[in-house]
């Protein structure tokens, strides 16, 4: 948002300094981004020639001597049509920057004669794009001083970076209001138009929509009779320094509206206009010429003014061309209209259009302005084109009701820490345009129409704190606490963090991917889900809330690979997306390895061939994350078979009991990797964490007594015949229930298949470690418990001992 100086000072009377303002801006929370002081202008003198002679080796050119006011005269060689002895312009000398030709001046021979500087035209001063000549200034043009400060250019342009909740501060009315407020000035009231009014205004119009919000009020007149010329230099000026090009009176009048009051605006020639306007939704297929000279193919979320011929604007955004106003109009229909900001929002960012009216009309403007914005706008017209006003119209609008908030005084305090009377709290609201009504400690107050962005009594209290000073806050340690602090983080923060550390301690990375995915991989991965679809995605390859982390980790390793770091382990721990409820948000930790990169590194080595990742480091990573989050290992189970992305041969499920899934692990399916356009090798996993269920609060196995034996434990190894489809697993848990107490550990070293076993059939053998506790054991000790172990494979598996 940009504005100059004195056009900030045409609302708020202040003798306060271009700093004072601008520091005043920043503190009230409309940060000042830019000032352009106009320093560059500083430079320019007013000048007056003394004599112009035709120069020697050209004829279009002249050699002027000019009267820079120091007694001096300076001999310039300048081409102007109406260079002449006696003109009275803007003189820049050797070493000034002209930024409308982008050229730091420097002492110039032309033809073989010295130019000290050149005589300005107005383009060359970016004042208007008038070139034909010099500026030509009056006789009476005080020579020597300065051109900037004579010619109203020395005016500082201020830009603040605003907020979207803040609308009221989208017109320079709004910011003095605020200024004012805080005590830099006196806010000037809005003067009422006064101008005679002559018959009616034949046009009608009609709302015809099935959502009234859409187009919440309709205010309209005609004015007979105007010319259309250029606007008033003041009006050139202003709109120029904040970056506006003058069109014609009519469309600059709308411009400084949009401005001045933030009041967007606009002109119809009457003339053009067939019949009654329509405000309706856009027909399927219907096409809008506009202002911008771009034609836009209109759909029904679209909302239009529409005449006899079609669509005349859309609405609140930008104008037709068919209807725009031009230098032979001479009836025009001036509109002032509400509309809402969400469809505003949809309507432009599915056009791609972006205009001052836009940028207004979706933050909000005030309602209440609708009618007086119609008048004031008239009122305008009237002063630059002439013309006679007919009544005015107003359709729709039903008026604007208050909210009203109960503030209790303590929340200032409460909330910020300041310590604010109840006395300048009230002065601070009234001076912001609330009504503040009631007595004691809770009052009543009335929301105005221009902030829509107030809903309740933290909003009262954040005016209150940036208009009575942030910097007032002071800060302050906290208080001591005597005592040990209890558990801060909750279990699922505990547990992710230890998550991460865990598989940072196996070598992966971290990494960080979109929580959006294609409709195609989120299908692919489980998802695809129509409630999960994002109804105004970033881009169209991320269209889905994610059902995995898998795609986005997978991906990231494919981009490694093209660039050449093929052998990568990432793990990611986020939030996966099963519906669109909070309960069906997931808190996962995933990773995948590609390439060789194992838990021992990746890489080739002299020692031995590199191995590719498979699944059973994805199998170990999976376990040792909910080995980190305090889950019991010896409860858990795992059996082979995965979701349809992994191999079906090479994947593997991780339970707690028969219904309880704790996650998944595996090597992935080719056709998986060929989807998303990725080469293996490939393993991954992914645990869910918010599944893990909460410890006990009595000691557990996870961290149990320490209890050392003062005995020897001592291994014994058994091979066992089953059949192939047996996980061995379920032999393990075998050994490992034939007696709780002394066998505490089954590790599997060995599997062999062969003819020799029979159809169907494979050897698995383990290896028990034993450790006796209260005595030494004897012999019958040791085949009584072998006994046992055989009887419990046999028991759950069928499996005999292998002879």
């Amino acid at each position: 948002m940009k504005f100059t100086l004195s056009w900030l000072k045409d609302h708020l009377e202040t003798d306060a300094t271009l700093d004072q303002i601008c520091d005043r801006l920043t503190a009230i929370g409309l940060e000042v981004e830019h000032v352009d002081d106009k320093a560059a202008y500083r430079p320019f003198t007013i000048a007056r020639v003394i004599s112009a002679e035709k120069h020697p080796e050209a004829d279009r050119l002249k050699v002027l001597m000019v009267d820079a006011g120091d007694g001096k005269p300076v001999q310039i060689v300048c081409g102007a049509p109406n260079a002449r002895a006696g003109l009275v312009g803007a003189l820049a000398r050797p070493g000034a920057y002209v930024p409308g030709i982008d050229v730091t001046l420097a002492v110039g021979n032309i033809r073989g004669v010295e130019s000290h500087g050149m005589m300005c035209s107005e383009r060359e001063l970016d004042m208007s794009d008038e070139h034909d000549g010099i500026i030509d200034l009056p006789e009476d043009a005080p020579v020597g001083t300065s051109f900037a400060a004579y010619a109203g250019l020395d005016d500082p342009v201020i830009e603040i970076n605003l907020t979207p909740n803040r609308p009221d501060c989208t017109s320079i009315y709004g910011i003095a209001r605020d200024l004012a407020a805080s005590g830099l000035g006196t806010l000037k009231a809005r003067a009422a138009p006064d101008f005679p009014v002559e018959g009616e205004t034949p046009v009608d119009v009609k709302i015809i929509l099935d959502d009234e919000s859409l187009c919440p009020g309709f205010a309209w007149r005609l004015v007979r009779g105007v010319r259309n010329g250029p606007s008033p230099k003041w009006m050139q000026k202003r709109l120029l320094a904040i970056g506006l090009r003058p069109i014609s009176a009519l469309v600059d009048v709308t411009n400084y509206m949009t401005f001045d009051q933030g009041r967007p605006m606009h002109v119809f020639d009457a003339d053009k206009v067939r019949g009654d306007l329509v405000v309706r939704r856009a027909q399927e297929g219907e096409e809008i010429l506009a202002l911008d000279t771009r034609t836009y193919r209109l759909n029904p979320t679209n909302v239009v003014i529409a005449d006899e011929n079609g669509p005349e604007s859309i609405g609140g955004i930008m104008g037709g061309e068919h209807s725009g106003c031009d230098e032979t109009t001479t009836n025009v229909l001036i509109e002032s209209a509400l509309w809402d900001p969400i469809n505003i929002a949809k309507t432009g960012r599915s056009h791609g259009i972006i205009t001052d009216a836009r940028y207004r009309f979706e933050r909000g403007v005030d309602p209440e302005y609708m009618i007086p914005g119609l008048e004031r706008t008239t009122e305008l017209v009237l002063e630059m084109c002439g013309g006679t006003a007919a009544a005015s119209r107003v359709v729709g609008y039903k008026g604007h009701v208050k909210k009203v908030v109960e503030f209790p005084f303590t929340e200032v305090g409460r909330l910020t820490g300041l310590t604010v009377s109840d006395d300048e709290s009230v002065d601070i609201l009234t001076g912001l345009g609330f009504e503040v009504s009631g007595l004691g400690e809770r009052v009543q107050v009335a929301v105005p129409s221009w902030r829509p962005d107030i809903d309740g009594k933290a909003d009262l209290v954040e005016e209150v704190m940036r208009i009575h000073g942030v910097d007032h806050i002071r800060p302050e340690p906290l208080a001591p606490i005597g005592s040990v602090n209890a558990r801060i983080l909750t279990t699922l923060q505990v547990r992710t963090r230890a998550a991460k550390r865990a598989l940072a301690a196996r070598g992966m990375l971290e990494a960080v991917t979109w929580s959006f995915i294609s409709e195609e991989q989120a299908k692919l991965f489980g998802g695809g889900r129509p409630e999960l679809r994002l109804a105004n995605p970033i881009a169209s390859d991320m269209s889905d809330m994610r059902p995995s982390l898998l795609p986005g980790l997978i991906a990231a390793a494919g981009r490694n690979a093209a660039r050449g770091y093929g052998d990568v382990a990432l793990f990611e721990v986020s939030g996966t997306y099963e519906t669109d409820t909070p309960e069906g948000q997931r808190r996962v930790a995933g990773g995948i390895r590609r390439g060789t990169a194992g838990l021992s590194g990746a890489g080739r080595h002299w020692d031995g061939a590199a191995r590719p990742v498979g699944v059973f480091d994805a199998k170990a990573d999976a376990l040792a994350v909910l080995e980190a989050c305090g889950l019991p290992m010896a409860n858990v189970q795992v059996e082979q078979g995965g979701p349809d992305w992994y191999h079906p041969g090479r994947s593997g499920l991780i339970k707690l009991g028969p219904k309880t899934v704790l996650g998944h692990f595996g090597e992935f399916h080719p056709d998986t990797l060929d989807a998303l356009d990725v080469t293996g090798p490939l393993a991954g996993f992914e645990v869910f964490i918010d599944a893990i269920p909460e410890a006990k609060r009595k000691a557990t196995r996870t961290k149990p007594v320490l209890s050392l034996s003062a005995f020897q434990a001592l291994r014994r190894d058994f091979a066992f015949v089953v059949d192939k489809a047996v996980p061995s697993a379920t032999l393990v848990r075998a050994a490992l229930g034939a007696d709780k107490a002394l066998v505490t550990g089954v590790n599997v070293f060995d599997l062999f298949e062969g003819a020799s076993l029979g159809e169907g059939k494979k050897s698995v053998a383990i290896e028990i470690t034993i450790q006796p506790r209260e005595r030494t054991l004897t012999d019958e000790d040791l085949d009584r418990l072998a006994k046992s172990v055989i009887a419990n494979v046999e028991k759950s598996t069928g499996g005999v001992l292998r002879g």
